[in-house]
């Protein structure tokens, strides 16, 4: 059997062609979806809720970052995927001790892009992978380059959690034209003091992990008259499959 090297820099010696693959990330669930992966998908999260309705027709085997092992184990999988940030370090290092677990590690688009590549190549599509990423490819080469201004997006309410360097969502909004004024890496946390002295043109409010609503809106607005308040949609920055095809889309329509 073949030998694959994930982007943790492990070795899995992986079937040619898994037949039974739990997703245990939302965004690659989706993904395998695309990549024409569906029938041999037979595991994944509870928080996989996309493609609509795909969690009645599988087996749920927890959440990301809590795993019903016997229900994996009564999957029989030949293929498990992961992502270092989304799953917790204790059950991925029990999964591999029996399974091949293949992992992720994003944080910017060619990060996304090598792990499109890397699950096509496993999976024996790597055909639909290239083309994927070569339609993606067109669409961020189209989006607009102009700067729309200073930014801080958040991820949590309480505490108060935003997005900083070295990771995939900062990548993105450099991309959709926004200067992230968080210096501080990866998800540092902030006070509404902090926020009025970063002063931002804009205040993103993710809809996820955390479901910022219209009354946080009306919330920061009170207190950063200034700033331009909105929802944004989480899955859009952060999800890094086959949902990146939606992002110039998207982001062209913001306000």
């Amino acid at each position: 059997m073949p030998f694959f090297t994930d982007q943790m820099n492990r070795t899995i010696d992986i079937p040619e062609k898994p037949q039974r693959i739990i997703s245990l990330v939302p965004s690659k669930t989706e993904l395998l979806v695309d990549l024409g992966l569906e029938d041999r998908l037979v595991g994944l999260t509870k928080f996989c809720v996309n493609p609509k309705g795909l969690k009645k027709q599988k087996t749920i085997i927890g959440g990301t970052k809590n795993f019903h092992f016997d229900k994996i184990a009564a999957l029989q999988p030949d293929l498990i995927i992961g992502n270092k940030e989304e799953n917790y370090q204790e059950g991925i290092a029990l999964l591999e001790k029996k399974y091949p677990v293949w992992m992720s590690d994003i944080y910017t688009l060619e990060d996304a892009f090598e792990m499109i590549k890397g699950i096509g190549a496993i999976t024996g599509t790597a055909a639909q992978a290239e083309r994927l990423i070569h339609e993606i490819n067109q669409d961020m080469a189209f989006l607009s380059q102009g700067a729309r201004g200073t930014a801080v997006y958040l991820i949590w309410k309480d505490p108060m959690m935003a997005v900083g360097p070295q990771t995939f969502i900062h990548d993105m909004l450099g991309r959709a034209g926004f200067i992230n004024l968080v210096q501080e890496p990866r998800y540092p946390e902030l006070s509404m003091e902090d926020l009025k002295n970063l002063s931002p043109d804009f205040l993103l409010l993710s809809s996820e992990p955390f479901p910022f609503k219209q009354k946080h809106i009306d919330e920061f607005a009170a207190q950063l008259p200034q700033t331009h308040t909105q929802l944004v949609d989480g899955e859009l920055f952060s999800w890094y499959g086959s949902r990146l095809r939606y992002f110039r889309e998207y982001v062209e329509g913001l306000n």
